[in-house]
């Protein structure tokens, strides 16, 4: 947070991702509970790849739920990553927490993500890794951190 202060940005800045096997550590809950109530934004991310237990979405106020990348290579045909990635989306939405997808790699399935109602998608289709140069010269011609799917 004196990070924060002292570059004089706001918290909803930044967004700190964290696992499911993190929400098993009271400390760090305690932490994380500390910062939200800050205004820092915090997302579960790997949904559904570690322990899984949907109290978690109950007990921490996370404002996005992440789904692994293992969920959105099979989109739109393989029937089991249809509904797992249905179910994750439309029980966020009625918790009232985002979606990101990660590791979106094809236009099929950029499509069917946002005609599902993910947020937020991350992966190839939209950039590859690269130098933080070419991040740089990137964001200085208006590209954006994060690619919105709608």
């Amino acid at each position: 947070m004196s990070i924060l202060d002292a570059a004089g940005l706001d918290p909803a800045y930044l967004e700190i991702e964290v696992t499911e096997r993190t929400l098993l550590d009271e400390a760090a809950m305690a932490e994380l509970q500390r910062l939200k109530q800050q205004g820092v934004l915090i997302s579960l991310d790997d949904f559904g790849t570690g322990y899984s237990s949907l109290s978690y979405l109950a007990q921490f106020p996370v404002d996005y739920l992440k789904i692994d990348q293992s969920f959105i290579r099979g989109l739109p045909d393989r029937k089991t990553d249809v509904t797992l990635v249905n179910s994750m989306i439309s029980m966020s939405k009625e918790l009232g927490i985002g979606v990101i997808a990660e590791g979106v790699e094809t236009q099929a399935q950029l499509e069917y993500l946002k005609l599902k109602g993910c947020d937020i998608v991350q992966g190839y289709f939209h950039y590859a890794p690269m130098p933080p140069e070419e991040v740089d010269r990137q964001l200085a011609n208006g590209a954006s951190t994060v690619d919105k799917a709608g």
